[in-house]
């Protein structure tokens, strides 16, 4: 299929690029594919971008034990996450506008998806319709719902997600603010405009009560319309799908949102997009896992690059990942065939770690399977 190239990048290929020899490498060769403000705006997330280093760092500061003599023959990667059954764990993430990547966007995550078992979670900010995401994606797909500024435009998107078939809705709370990372403005991006939410065109804008002179424009202005736990407690009384909370970073909001009925949390920092110096998704793991206990779902967001990665955020007590900037990074390079290769990569490289570790299903990695490095620091 030809597709038309991105301003200032080569045109997506039609075929895997002999370069690639690990899904971390469509990292590098993504520069060649997208404009480059947009790769660093991609690549970046906000401030001077602690938050995105320390995502990455995390995962060095863990080893794996290998084991012998284990009979791993009739080993599987199928998991079971809010009462779901999926192929594996690696899910695509709900990222925002993607056509700044390719200009087909969503719509080729989405066959991706569909090709290689995983589950799609489509974004409020798509490009693309969350109708016309779920005509391409698989039976596998969630919807990643931003509240609106009126309840009944928040409930519109909620029936809309019910009628087109997706199996759960991944409310984010973490970004409330958000603004491009230093190196993004440095290189001069600017959302283009043709990123417009697709799934909001419907929508009248909300009117916003005028600030008084003494007020502040993020407390009184952006906080002062952000959704709040009676908020929430109302979404979850609007549908039979499964609630889950994205964006959750300390053990306590974990324990609450269970409390509350959320139907299991996404351990993120939003990819270091939001608070710059923000801890780790990977170092926070342990400790939300020990306060919800076996059971409850916990999905893993932050800096996967690769099979180890996915093992390693597991073992510590994830039940499945979200791949987010490597999705973009494929996306740019080969549409959806790049990002279904990317997928099976990260499968694989997934599978043949466990086999080392001894591990024949994703219900056996646990924390025993990691080692924290002695020269970690604390």
């Amino acid at each position: 299929m030809m597709t038309t190239p991105l301003p200032g990048a080569q045109p997506p290929l039609g075929k895997i690029p002999a370069e690639i020899a690990c899904a971390a490498d469509y990292e590098l060769l993504a520069q060649r594919f997208m404009a480059p403000p947009s790769y660093d705006y991609v690549a970046g997330g906000s401030g001077r971008d602690l938050t995105v280093a320390a995502n990455l760092a995390a995962f060095a500061r863990w080893d794996i034990y290998p084991r012998l003599l284990r009979d791993v023959s009739a080993g599987h990667t199928r998991i079971n996450v809010a009462g779901q059954q999926f192929a594996h764990p690696v899910f695509l993430a709900p990222v925002a506008f993607q056509n700044l990547a390719h200009a087909a966007g969503e719509l080729q995550s989405a066959r991706a998806a569909h090709a290689v078992d995983s589950c799609l979670v489509s974004s409020t900010l798509s490009s693309c319709s969350l109708e016309d995401v779920a005509r391409g994606a698989g039976p596998q797909r969630w919807f990643q719902l931003y509240f609106q500024l009126r309840r009944d435009d928040t409930q519109d998107l909620l029936a809309r997600a019910v009628k087109a078939g997706y199996s759960a809705i991944v409310v984010t709370l973490d970004a409330p603010i958000q603004v491009p990372s230093n190196r993004a403005l440095r290189a001069g991006f600017r959302m283009p405009a043709d990123c417009v939410a697709a799934n909001l065109r419907g929508y009248a804008p909300a009117d916003t009560p005028p600030l008084a002179p003494q007020h502040s424009r993020i407390f009184q202005g952006i906080m002062g319309t952000a959704p709040t736990w009676d908020d929430l407690r109302w979404l979850i009384g609007q549908t039979t799908l499964p609630v889950l909370v994205k964006g959750v970073l300390h053990p306590d909001d974990a324990v609450a949102l269970r409390a509350i009925g959320v139907a299991g949390v996404v351990v993120s920092n939003h990819g270091g997009r939001t608070l710059d110096g923000a801890p780790a998704s990977l170092d926070v793991l342990p400790a939300i896992r020990a306060a919800t206990g076996p059971g409850f779902p916990l999905l893993f967001d932050g800096g996967i690059r690769s099979g180890t990665d996915i093992f390693k955020a597991l073992a510590l007590g994830a039940d499945a990942v979200l791949i987010g900037r490597l999705q973009m990074y494929a996306l740019s390079v080969a549409g959806a065939l790049g990002v279904a290769h990317m997928v099976k990569l990260l499968r694989e490289e997934l599978e043949v770690c466990m086999a080392l570790a001894g591990c024949a299903t994703v219900g056996e990695i646990g924390s025993g399977a990691v080692l924290r490095r002695q020269d970690a620091p604390c």
